[in-house]
């Protein structure tokens, strides 16, 4: 079968829908499975922004736009046409080798990444070959007919084929603030697509009802494609993104001034110019942690694997280090702190008497609603027991997170009548009278009546039970509709009353999270009873209750102020769960959230985490940086410490970089001032580079200690620069003492110094990992086999190399014996020092916690 021709310029929305069938060759029956295929590969992926993923060749090729490394490869073939080809082809193939280890492994990290993203991927229920099948979004094409309930992300823009009770939020394209109503038919010529009612859209979700769509345009040729670059931002960069830039930069200006020294010096003392300008080339090289991508990237994709075997699903990488980060999470309380294993338990009148009416009129109510169906509703609808055929339902009012209420108007041939079911104190407030059910009808509604009542239901709370209120309101049989103006001058029937028991797991993982330095914030809709109670019998101190009420009368400023002494926020609305998530930002928090539900989205988007689960609604899991597989905090607790454990490991490369990396690079320039030959070659500057390279490929593998997983791990500049100018010295210390000893000792020319201190920087920057990897002593710490193998082999090679013809191409002599005995001591030192320094720094600067950075 032919794929159809879809233009993007076709208003399909206000073509009869008949012809419009017939153009998508198209039926409601769905396509077949052959025939989906090939549209597939004609229109490709229904993603707004298409990967079009960059080939391997050309990712492979990118890896060379780095400056240095194009600096350095036209350098090198300078050298080559004034005829030393040799040290041409030895920098090429150091470059090549190091920009190959690069990629990768960013490569394998990618790929790996991507395939638990895939893992999470939304699905979307469509009808193929006439059944119904959960087909990836991204495989979605125009004529598949789409199947939409409460929940779903909208996957195209589509016409409607059926649509009942049928509610949309298009807030994201349209700013509209209130769900719009969607039904079938045929709408004005001159109807545009943003306000055809007839249509759904691509970015917009499902808040009630259910529908069956055909879908007209997919992927850039939607209304969101079109306007996707102003609305689709890139995400801010996360503190730790911005870390490593500003770590970046400092590298660079350093860089800088250390290459423009050496090229004054040398010049100065009329040195050959190529020589130094591949000098200073090598030492900026040399200087700067090219490697630091790379470690980054493996380094999140190893997390984002024991992560997934953790039962948390990483879809954004860069999320793991502000999980890592983390010293606030917000939650619910349903699922998390409790079973959500809900139960009906109760259900009685206003005068607290079990009443089977209470029963069938919230049966009723969730029988017929068509909207998100919470585990309340699930709980009611247990109770098959209830006859309800003999009532047709006539309209419904939804379900909303502002009114905290559903209403149906159905009829029994013989009245018709209003249900509604919703928050107590909501509905109390809306009733004006009370129905026992004794055949004296209702009864109105004093003052006494309304506190006892309130009484009751407060009574209900404080044992632990979630309360749902419902009332009636008779109305004409010829009373066409329910709006939400219906509901008022309400008959209160009774409360249902449900057990929710505290999830065994949750108390345990509470006490991990707080000994971990991570506070807990409920965040719920339930009320503060309820809340008090599950909180009480879990273990969670509650220092502070706010509530929506609360918040409503706060500002910004105020709420900032008192969020972060509060515990419980208790019958809040969407739009103030995001309040709460910036006032805590406001202070400096880094914070987490786990959310599930439609009203959960704009949370789990301003949040520094945004953390759902397998079996939340589209639009959460597809706002969330992370999908747990079990609604569990003792699965997020250890997403937690492998955040802190990927971000220890990244920081060990940093340090690495900034103390023995850069006081050698340091000590290079140095020593260009007195020395009548340059203290290293090019060549062998870059051999280094790549040797140090080699020995830190383990360090994503490594061991983190647990000590160091106690507190939240957060990028601190300071502690950087502090580190630095501390461990930089040392290092230079050891470096102008093995000057020293090479010139003094061994009266060294350039070949033999140039040996010497190569081995002696190659073994002062490898070995010093085992000493900064760790704030214990290093002996009571167990790096991982592999780091230690490659350490060892990064040494012994580049002791073993200059007693090698390699080693005599590169320039280096083998030195005597009595060089490695040497050796040996000032290592001994180097290292002694090295600990000592450490145990003072972190004394003097960080006696009490895990350093920030």
């Amino acid at each position: 079968m032919p794929a159809p021709a879809v233009e993007k310029d076709a208003a399909f929305w206000q073509e009869p829908l008949a012809a419009l069938m017939t153009r998508l060759d198209a039926s409601a029956d769905g396509l077949g499975a052959a025939a989906a295929a090939t549209r597939l590969a004609r229109f490709g992926p229904n993603a707004v922004h298409g990967e079009r993923r960059t080939g391997l060749a050309l990712q492979f090729l990118a890896k060379f736009r780095n400056p240095l490394v194009i600096i350095l490869l036209v350098a090198s073939g300078l050298s080559a046409f004034t005829g030393d080809a040799v040290s041409f082809f030895i920098i090429a193939a150091i470059v090549f080798i190091s920009v190959s280890l690069d990629f990768f492994q960013e490569y394998r990290a990618g790929q790996a990444a991507d395939r638990l993203r895939q893992s999470v991927a939304v699905h979307a229920r469509v009808l193929r070959d006439g059944r119904q099948a959960e087909v990836p979004i991204a495989d979605l094409v125009p004529g598949d007919v789409v199947l939409l309930a409460a929940g779903d992300l909208i996957p195209c823009d589509g016409r409607l084929l059926e649509a009942r009770d049928f509610f949309v939020d298009q807030a994201m394209l349209t700013g509209e603030p209130y769900p719009v109503e969607k039904t079938p038919g045929d709408v004005p010529a001159q109807t545009t697509i943003l306000a055809a009612g007839n249509t759904v859209l691509l970015g917009t979700s499902v808040v009630s009802g259910t529908a069956k769509v055909l879908m007209c345009r997919t992927g850039g040729a939607t209304a969101l494609g079109e306007i996707a670059d102003t609305l689709l931002a890139k995400a801010p960069p996360t503190a730790f993104e911005q870390g490593t830039r500003r770590f970046g930069i400092l590298i660079m200006r350093m860089t800088i001034l250390l290459v423009l020294f050496v090229l004054l010096v040398n010049a100065f003392f009329h040195r050959p110019w190529l020589e130094s300008f591949l000098f200073a080339v090598a030492l900026a090289v040399g200087l700067t942690p090219e490697l630091l991508p790379m470690v980054v990237s493996v380094t999140l994709a190893r997390g984002a694997l024991r992560m997934a075997a953790s039962k948390v699903i990483v879809k954004r990488l860069a999320a793991i280090h502000n999980l890592g980060s983390m010293d606030v999470l917000c939650t619910d309380k349903t699922g998390t702190l409790t079973e959500a294993r809900i139960h009906l338990e109760r259900h009685v009148d206003p005068l607290g008497h079990d009443s089977r009416h209470v029963l069938e009129l919230v049966y009723l109510n969730s029988f017929f609603e068509t909207g998100l169906k919470s585990p309340l509703d699930d709980a009611i609808l247990e109770h098959a027991e209830i006859d309800a055929t003999s009532w047709r339902k006539i309209d419904e009012v939804p379900f909303d997170f502002e009114r905290r209420r559903v209403s149906v108007l159905l009829d029994d041939g013989a009245s018709r009548l209003l249900i509604v079911k919703g928050a107590p104190e909501d509905i109390l407030r809306l009733s004006v009278s009370y129905d026992l059910d004794d055949g004296c009808g209702a009864r109105p509604m004093g003052d006494a009546t309304r506190e006892a009542i309130q009484a009751r239901f407060e009574a209900l709370g404080s044992e632990g039970f979630r309360v749902l209120a419902v009332a009636t309101r008779p109305v004409d049989r010829a009373h066409p509709h329910a709006v939400v103006s219906d509901e008022t001058e309400l008959v209160f029937a009774g409360f249902a009353a449900f057990l929710d028991p505290p999830k065994q797991s949750a108390r345990a993982a509470l006490a991990k999270l707080a000994a971990d330095h991570v506070a807990i914030k409920v965040i719920t809709g339930d009320n503060e009873l309820v809340t008090r109670h599950i909180c009480a019998q879990l273990g969670l101190g509650v220092t502070g209750v706010l509530t929506g009420a609360d918040i409503a009368r706060m500002d910004d400023l105020a709420l900032a102020a008192c969020a972060e002494r509060t515990t419980l926020f208790c019958r809040v609305a969407p739009a103030q769960k995001n309040r709460i998530i910036l006032a805590l930002q406001r202070k400096g928090h880094v914070v987490g959230y786990l959310g599930d539900g439609i009203n959960d989205a704009p949370s789990l988007h301003s949040a520094d985490v945004g953390i759902s689960v397998e079996s939340a609604v589209d639009v959460a899991k597809a706002a969330a940086d992370m999908i747990l597989l079990e609604q569990d905090l003792g699965v997020l607790h250890a997403g937690v410490l492998e955040g802190r454990r990927t971000f220890g490991n990244t920081m060990k490369y940093i340090m690495m970089g900034t103390s023995s990396n850069f006081g050698n690079m340091f000590s290079m320039a140095g020593a260009s001032l007195f020395l009548p030959f340059l203290p290293m070659l090019p060549i062998q500057i870059l051999l280094n580079n790549l040797l140090y390279d080699l020995s830190e490929l383990p360090i994503p593998l490594d061991r983190v200690d647990e000590d160091s997983l106690g507190y939240p791990r957060r990028w601190d500049m300071d502690f950087i620069r502090n580190f630095m100018l501390v461990f930089g010295p040392v290092s230079s210390f050891f470096d102008f003492l093995t000057f020293g000893i090479m010139l003094k000792i061994f009266h060294a020319q350039a070949p033999l110094f140039h040996t010497g201190w190569f081995i002696e920087s190659i073994a002062t920057q490898v070995l010093v990992i085992f000493i900064i990897r760790t704030r214990r002593n290093p002996l009571s710490s167990r790096p991982h086999p592999w780091l230690i193998a490659c350490a060892l082999l990064t040494v012994t090679v580049a002791a073993l190399l200059p007693f090698t013809p390699a080693g005599a191409q590169l320039g280096f002599v083998a030195p005597p014996p009595s060089f490695f005995v040497i050796l040996a001591g000032v290592l001994l030192c180097y290292l002694f020092i090295a600990e000592w320094i450490k145990q003072w720094f972190f004394r003097r600067f960080y006696p009490h916690t895990a350093p920030r950075a």
